[in-house]
């Protein structure tokens, strides 16, 4: 597997590895994965939620244009 970073990325591993927290980069990248698949997990779950709760409140009289204009002005 071949992987590219940004020199900014490369930075942040090896800044990373120098504090002593990893020992290596690979530790690093396999940490980063490791929370990324949490994160994505929960963003997933809460958008699930959210659209349970849209369907099973109240129906609105404003149309779809309206909600986005009201949500776009707040």
């Amino acid at each position: 597997m071949n992987i590219s970073f940004t020199k900014k990325q490369e930075e942040y591993i090896s800044k990373q590895v120098s504090s002593g927290e990893y020992q290596n980069n690979s530790e690093v990248i396999r940490d980063a994965l490791r929370l990324h698949g949490i994160y994505r997990e929960k963003v997933i779950r809460d958008l699930r939620r959210e659209i349970e709760l849209g369907w099973e409140g109240p129906e609105s009289k404003l149309s779809m244009g309206q909600i986005i204009a009201s949500k776009k002005s707040s």
